[in-house]
């Protein structure tokens, strides 16, 4: 039976069903309005036990979910939901010892998702534009590993121009674009995609969705992009009283998925397809330049990077 050790990062659940994630230490405290609880008394209990506090506020104790540790963790840019997480690991048939490209690292919520897929015998190539963010990445996942992990490589510089540079013509399983402008990135992901392998976009709006959709078709290497989005509607169980809440986590993003023909084949015609006629001029009016760059400021850069350095010097200190 497993049970809290000094460094473990332990969920704590108050009485109002609010969360608070902590890190044991040796002489550490939590404080709540319900009393303090000593780190101590924490240590040596297993998972799903009762803590009480000094003033009788009881708190259940859990080491956090992968989905718990990304809507906390510090983030210098917007990050991918697990609802969406999941359903990349999912449609992209991320599988163990899968060896997987990943672009647009951001804060790292999909990488965790990614690392934990592909297991210790796969392996994840990263490219991230901005150090900050990958500093942010790295110290995350740090944290809710507990350690480094020799099987994951960030590549820091331009993805279109690094990717070629790094890997091998046929090399990768699986592609997962998470950035502004993903139809960038289609001829290096052609040459280091092996056939068969799958290609999964992330995007955030429906211009983005159709550009590089349309994309994808001219590259004449995939097959058919297949585009969905994920909702989430929870429901309100108790006694007979059985409804829908009355809050939904609705639009997030828009996943597309193809997957790499083999060399020389042709995507035979689809039957019964209207196909709206169109030009690059059309495409090109269709994204104004709504494609800005995503601007995070200086200042929560700077706190965010502070906050995932002193969280994983926390782990590593202790495991030491």
């Amino acid at each position: 039976m497993s049970v809290f050790q000094y460094g473990d990062r332990v969920q704590l659940t108050g009485p109002k069903q609010k969360m608070y994630t902590v890190t044991l230490e040796p002489e550490g405290v939590f404080h709540s309005q319900w009393g303090v609880i000593n780190h101590a008394d924490i240590v040596g209990t297993p998972e799903g036990s009762v803590v009480t506090a000094a003033k009788g506020g009881k708190f259940l104790a859990f080491k956090p979910l992968l989905q718990d540790f990304v809507m906390a963790m510090p983030r210098g840019a917007a990050i991918v939901y697990p609802k969406d997480a999941a359903a990349i690991i999912g449609f992209g048939d991320i599988y163990p010892g899968a060896r997987v490209l990943e672009a647009g690292v951001g804060s790292g919520a999909l990488s965790l998702s990614l690392l934990r897929a592909i297991g210790e015998n796969g392996a994840l190539y990263s490219f991230e534009l901005r150090e900050e963010f990958a500093e942010i990445a790295k110290n995350n996942a740090i944290t809710f590993f507990g350690k480094e992990l020799d099987n994951w490589e960030i590549i820091i510089g331009n993805a279109t121009e690094r990717i070629t540079e790094v890997l091998e013509a046929d090399s990768i399983d699986r592609v997962v674009l998470d950035l502004l402008k993903p139809w960038e990135l289609l001829s290096a992901t052609v040459s280091v995609l092996r056939p068969g392998g799958v290609l999964v976009c992330y995007v955030a709006t429906a211009t983005q969705l159709s550009r590089v959709a349309e994309a994808i078709r001219d590259t004449e290497s995939f097959t058919e992009p297949a585009a969905s989005e994920v909702m989430i509607r929870g429901w309100h169980v108790e006694g007979l009283a059985v409804r829908p809440d009355h809050r939904m986590v609705a639009h997030t993003g828009f996943l597309l998925q193809a997957r790499k023909l083999a060399p020389g084949t042709k995507l035979p015609p689809a039957k019964h397809k209207n196909k709206t006629e169109f030009d690059a001029e059309d495409v090109e009016a269709w994204t104004p330049g709504a494609l800005g760059d995503r601007v995070v400021s200086y200042k929560r850069l700077k706190k965010s990077v502070q906050e995932s350095v002193k969280n994983s010097n926390a782990v590593t200190t202790e495991s030491e």
